[in-house]
């Protein structure tokens, strides 16, 4: 059997180009799983997997909020991490139109536009933490303050935190 071509997505070409280390991971999967189904999938933790999520402001201000991913976002604490008033998620259907990924492969390194991105706090207490790679069967494991070099990002406490 020919081995197959690995696939680079433009987060990946955006790290090389910057020289920041990655580890590549790679599943079967033809339509979006969550997260937690990835880390099954990958054999992974589930608290080393993170998420990202789009959201919209006032005046169709667009920010993109990396999270654990068996936790939710804290809206109102998202909306003060970056100086709104509220903040709400972005329609399923917007994501592609305004991120250039599809639902499920959405990473906040190489967005179409550079928005306004914050990392959840608790990622600084990992080594690494693993994202989408860009793609639907792509993550990339890396250190957080590489991710937030490679995306802008800032590090926020912005989950909801329960009990």
């Amino acid at each position: 059997m020919a081995k197959q071509k690995e696939i680079r997505t433009n987060a990946m070409r955006i790290l090389e180009s910057m020289k920041i280390p990655f580890e590549h991971y790679t599943y079967e999967c033809g339509e979006f799983v969550d997260g937690l189904q990835i880390a099954e999938l990958l054999g992974l933790p589930c608290e080393k997997v993170y998420k990202t999520l789009v959201t919209t402001g006032s005046g169709r201000n667009y920010y993109v909020f990396v999270i654990p991913v068996a936790k939710e976002l804290d809206l109102k604490a998202a909306a003060r991490s970056v100086g709104e008033k509220s903040v709400e998620m972005l329609h399923v259907k917007e994501i592609n139109e305004v991120t250039g990924y599809v639902r499920g492969g959405c990473t906040a390194i190489g967005m179409k536009k550079r928005y306004v991105t914050r990392i959840d706090s608790t990622a600084q207490d990992r080594e690494t933490i693993i994202v989408s790679g860009g793609r639907i069967g792509s993550q990339l494991e890396l250190a957080p303050e590489d991710l937030a070099r490679a995306a802008g990002a800032e590090f926020a406490d912005v989950i909801r935190h329960t009990g």
